[in-house]
């Protein structure tokens, strides 16, 4: 029996849809590849939808409100959920919680609670915002609660959640989709911003709690003793927050066959933050084979023995884990084992666990 799920795509709608956005591209991905009952509906703001977004999306319905105004109704309604869902399936914190037929399923992907980790990475009315929605989460007994970040369970427990309301569920990596840009597209690009040899990979946002000022430091004492470290090369958006960028190279936001081809190509990847919820650039950079630094704080390559893992407060850490990360294994031996390392990281196993989920 084909069963209607309502997934909220709200996130792609956003000038920085980030990892949430990330993870809606691959759910809906991974659905496709192992769902044959679903008739996945994307529930959008009354906004244009871009034309990568729409060539995405499945069927699409579009709530009566633009985006900023819709996350503050869904509060209260579940504005724009078609009447025969099945299974209604909010993507972010933002909602929507209810709707649908009765007994539909409702349920919530939480990916993190950084707003509480490091009050400092989050404004005033951030934090109330996500207060406040954890709060009517934990009251609305009939919503199942997805978390993508190891360990997160747990503390949602500790702050009063029910552990059979809480499902961990896998995010994935790949999209074999988009070939890797060949190395001479790469190297055109680095050229161009001044980069004539290897280079250490940071990809993400730029902001205080990527702890990028301290991998600065780390990298250059690193590269004083090993010079084929090469150049620090930063790609990815501006973030909340200033960051002084120094003498790192900043590429800015590239196309993702260049990325992969940047993470492919790198000498080291490395990703360092202060707190993460999950930390996708690290299982990327393994998912292409290269050799990484991380920190403790990144959930998702917290248990992966081909990572090093260093102490982000630490300057001496981050740089021995530079020199340690630069001195592993880079063959193609080396590259096979870090692939294999986050080879159950797919978006079909993210899909089959939310499948688990609804049940």
């Amino acid at each position: 029996m084909t069963r209607n799920l309502t997934l909220s795509v709200e996130q792609l709608y956003r000038r920085q849809p980030g990892g949430i956005g990330t993870y809606v591209r691959g759910l809906i991905r991974g659905l496709s590849q192992v769902s044959t009952d679903l008739n996945v509906v994307a529930l959008a703001p009354w906004n244009t939808t871009p034309s990568d977004v729409r060539a995405l999306l499945p069927s699409l319905e579009q709530a009566p409100l633009p985006v900023g105004l819709l996350t503050r109704a869904w509060k209260y309604r579940a504005l724009g959920v078609p009447r025969n869902s099945s299974i209604v399936h909010a993507t972010s914190m933002a909602g929507p919680y209810g709707g649908g037929e009765p007994g539909a399923v409702h349920s919530v992907a939480m990916h993190d609670l950084l707003w509480r980790d490091d009050v400092n990475e989050s404004t005033a009315r951030g934090i109330r915002f996500h207060e406040d929605r954890l709060a009517l989460l934990r009251d609305r007994k009939d919503v199942r609660i997805f978390t993508s970040s190891p360990g997160l369970k747990e503390q949602l427990v500790e702050d009063g959640f029910e552990s059979e309301r809480v499902y961990p569920v896998r995010l994935g990596v790949d999209d074999d989709g988009i070939v890797a840009a060949n190395a001479d597209v790469v190297r055109e690009l680095l050229d161009r911003h001044g980069v004539a040899g290897p280079y250490v990979l940071y990809v993400g946002t730029r902001e205080p709690r990527k702890n990028l000022e301290r991998l600065i430091r780390a990298h250059r004492d690193a590269l004083a003793e090993r010079p084929e470290l090469g150049t620090l090369v930063f790609a990815g958006s501006p973030g909340w927050g200033s960051v002084d960028t120094q003498n790192a190279t900043v590429l800015g936001v590239v196309e993702r066959d260049v990325l992969k081809g940047l993470f492919r190509d790198a000498a080291v990847c490395a990703y360092v933050t202060i707190a993460e919820g999950w930390g996708l650039p690290p299982v990327e950079a393994l998912h292409a084979g290269t050799r990484v630094v991380a920190s403790t704080s990144t959930p998702s390559v917290a248990n992966n023995s081909e990572v090093v893992h260093v102490d982000p407060f630490d300057v001496v850490s981050i740089s021995d884990g530079l020199l340690r990360a630069l001195a592993m294994d880079d063959s193609e031996t080396g590259a096979q084992r870090r692939r294999a390392s986050v080879a159950d990281l797919t978006w079909a196993n993210s899909a089959l666990d939310h499948l688990d989920g609804w049940s």
